[in-house]
Order: structure tokens, then sequence, then C-alpha cells
């Protein structure tokens, strides 16, 4: 069970980001980071790993789809390493600091990783937009982190109300 419930606060935490970027397309701003994502790794078979331009980089079949694998299996990744570094205990009861902790580590791996790999630099330094991107990235970070938090006070609550039902 608990394995399972460290999956469903990964997916809803990676749903708070989904709907955080939605909400944040409406306004014009429209990502294209999963998509990026996709085709980074549908490259990877192929032997490329890094990119002069992942924007130039010609589209691949299915780089969207691969995206979304990717980044669902992510988020719940980090799900998993909130609980390997804070415990079980954390599912139960849940606390915001650990959480928004697991958010900013999550941060590494794109700033530090991912972007130079796509042709964008370390902290998106090759881009005219840098400071706006970064602030970007760690607003999507932060949306995940408070996205474990209320995923597992709410799978807690749905348990909860559950078991109260069986008891009467």
């Amino acid at each position: 069970m608990k394995i399972v419930k460290i999956i469903l606060v990964g997916i809803g935490a990676t749903v708070a980001i989904d709907c955080f970027t939605f909400i944040v397309s409406l306004v014009g701003n429209t990502s294209r980071g999963i998509l990026f994502l996709g085709r980074w790794l549908a490259y990877m078979p192929k032997g490329k790993f890094l990119h002069h331009s992942i924007v130039e980089t010609p589209s691949i079949t299915n780089e969207l789809l691969i995206g979304q694998i990717a980044h669902y299996s992510i988020g719940i990744t980090f799900a998993f390493l909130l609980v390997a570094i804070y415990g079980s205990k954390w599912l139960t009861k849940p606390k915001l600091f650990p959480a928004l902790v697991i958010a900013l580590i999550s941060l590494i791996l794109p700033i530090f990783i991912l972007q130079p790999a796509l042709g964008f630099g370390i902290a998106f330094s090759n881009r005219p937009e840098q400071g706006l991107l970064i602030l970007k990235s760690l607003m999507i970070h932060l949306v995940y982190g408070f996205g474990l938090y209320q995923s597992a006070k709410t799978i807690n609550g749905v348990r909860n109300t559950s078991f109260q039902r069986i008891k009467h």
C-alpha cells in the first residue's frame, strides 16, 4: 500500500505542474518543456545526447508521449526520494517543508543536465530570457512541492474517510 501511495503522491504532484502550466498557457505563455524532454529522450537511442538547439532538432514520432511518460516517471521518482529521505512517516503526516526541499532538489537536474543537453546552457545561460526561464522553472518546481504535500494530505483524507465509513 505504501508504494501505491507514493506513486499516487507523485502523480498528484505532477498533475499540479500540468495544471499550473495550463493556466499559465492561457495568458499566452505556452511551455514546450515536455515536448523537448520527449525529443531529447527519443534521440538517445540514435546516439544523440547533446543538441546544439533542441528547437532546431527535427521533431520525432511520439516525442510528446515520450515526454509525458518521462515527466510522470520523474515526478513519481522524486516522490520516492522524498519518502526515502524523510521516511514513511511523511506519508501519514505530511509536512510542507520536506516537500519543498525535494522540489528544490528536483530543480538541479534540469538546470545542470537537461538544459545544457538541449542546447540552452547551464541555467538557460544560452537563452536571452534566462532570468525569466529560471524563475518559471523555480515556480514549476515549487508547484510540484506544494503538489507533493497536497496530494499526500488529500490521499490521507480520502483514506481516513473510507475507513470511517467501514467502521460505521
